[in-house]
């Protein structure tokens, strides 16, 4: 049954000039069938990232630096669970205290490197473990979810922004955490890749992280790219699969 990430009213109301990049790729290799010259090939990509990312901070206060000080301004617009920060954040803030991101699985870590590269927030998720369409906006709450690594639920708040399904949500405050029944793994064929910008002035950084994306899903992990499109606020929907 087709499928697509709608981007809802509640959200370009908060955010209506933000861009989300969408890579949509089908056919990926599991990791077992990445040969060990390419994921060395990306573990040293992704190490090469974590020295780019130094491009992005000037100061040695996360919050000072204008990449992740727009994402906190963005963060007071909803109700956010306490504590919570875009994911680039933490990845950022773990180069600024000299501990690279490491190396995980090749679908993982190309994202991160991305991620690193444009100091942009990049997601993925497995489309044959959504039920229905994906949709980004505010919640009632109450949504069923279950952070990725964790024993215990945790639904979600009302007012929060978050991305969710038929099933309940899928990733939490934004992009902060992700659930761990959509969550990628080594086995995952379909995924749905994201990136997110909030930052008008960013257009040309947020198109060259799609078009890097979308490179290195191909090259590493043998897919092909379903669909790659730039989602805003006149055009807020997009195919994911048929």
């Amino acid at each position: 049954m087709m499928k697509q990430f709608v981007t809802e009213d509640s959200f370009w109301e908060l955010f209506p000039d933000a861009r989300i990049g969408v890579v949509v790729a089908h056919g990926m290799k599991s990791a077992d069938q990445v040969p060990p010259e390419d994921a060395s090939a990306l573990a040293r990509a992704l190490a090469e990232a974590n020295g780019k990312a130094d491009q992005h901070l000037n100061s040695n206060t996360i919050s000072q630096n204008q990449v992740v000080a727009v994402w906190r301004d963005a963060y007071q617009r909803f109700k956010t669970k306490k504590g919570a920060r875009c994911s680039v954040e933490n990845l950022l803030k773990r180069v600024l205290k000299g501990n690279p991101v490491g190396s995980i699985t090749p679908s993982v870590d190309v994202y991160n490197i991305v991620s690193l590269t444009h100091a942009l927030p990049v997601g993925g998720e497995d489309i044959d473990a959504m039920e229905g369409d994906i949709r980004l906006g505010i919640t009632r709450g109450g949504d069923p979810f279950r952070p990725l690594g964790e024993d215990e639920d945790a639904p979600t708040l009302e007012g929060e922004l978050c991305y969710r399904d038929d099933a309940g949500a899928i990733c939490r405050c934004w992009n902060w955490r992700d659930g761990e029944r959509t969550a990628l793994t080594d086995d995952s064929q379909k995924a749905f890749l994201i990136i997110e910008s909030v930052d008008p002035s960013r257009a040309d950084d947020l198109e060259a992280a799609i078009d890097q994306l979308a490179e290195l899903v191909q090259r590493y992990l043998g897919a092909s790219i379903f669909a790659k499109q730039i989602v805003t606020r006149d055009n807020p929907s997009i195919v994911i699969d048929e």
